[in-house]
């Protein structure tokens, strides 16, 4: 979204799946969201997560006054802070982001282990935009089969490889596009993953429909 003046929610994020799936979710599913119409920006950092993390407060100061809001997402995994816990790296950076001067305004959301572990909703809309609607078994039943999903998970302990070998066996290309398509269909009331239910809540509380903005 263009920003015209004043923005209710600025975004950074470290691709462009990141970007697609945030997109689609604030401009496509308010209603699921809970939340009204939002003027918001998503940028994408070009270093993606160990960039997200590292200086996230400077390319950010920019939008102090101009945004009430602000967050940050990148994946756990690939972010160089894996010697430390999920909170603890988000817990940092969200302190770092109030003494740059949004003090309680901003938010960290680091996705455990990657955003690929949102994919992974029991939906049958995933089956269908990845092509593997008409293939036997059905894609979860593939992916335990094959051990890429063992028993008890609640999700694929590889989500990332996980997609993207599902797509190579069906032949299809991995491209942001896709992840647009899922952040469309899939319910996201069934997405079971921590870091995607903080999400709602955090962009409820922040953006509530019929709420001041």
């Amino acid at each position: 979204m263009t920003d015209t003046g004043g923005l209710d929610l600025i975004i950074l994020v470290p691709g462009k799946d990141e970007r697609e799936t945030l997109d689609t979710l604030l401009s496509k599913r308010r209603n699921s969201l809970g939340i009204g119409e939002v003027r918001y920006e998503i940028l994408v950092h070009p270093r993606r997560d160990p960039g997200c993390f590292s200086e996230a407060p400077d390319v950010l100061q920019p939008y102090i006054n101009r945004a009430r809001w602000a967050l940050v997402l990148f994946d756990y995994e690939g972010s160089g802070q894996e010697q430390r816990s999920a909170e603890e790296v988000a817990r940092d950076l969200e302190e770092r982001l109030a003494r740059s001067g949004w003090e309680d305004r901003a938010a960290v959301l680091v996705v455990r282990p990657e955003l690929e572990t949102w994919v992974w909703s029991d939906s049958s809309e995933l089956d269908r935009i990845v092509g593997w609607q008409s293939r036997k078994p059905p894609l979860r039943q593939w992916m335990r089969e094959t051990g890429r999903w063992p028993e008890g998970n609640v999700k694929p302990p590889r989500p990332k490889e996980s997609f993207q070998e599902a797509l190579r066996q069906v032949k299809m290309r991995r491209s942001s596009a896709i992840y647009r398509q899922l952040a469309e269909s899939v319910s996201l009331e069934r997405c079971s993953d921590d870091a995607f239910i903080q999400f709602k809540k955090l962009i409820r509380g922040w953006l509530a429909a019929g709420g001041p903005m």
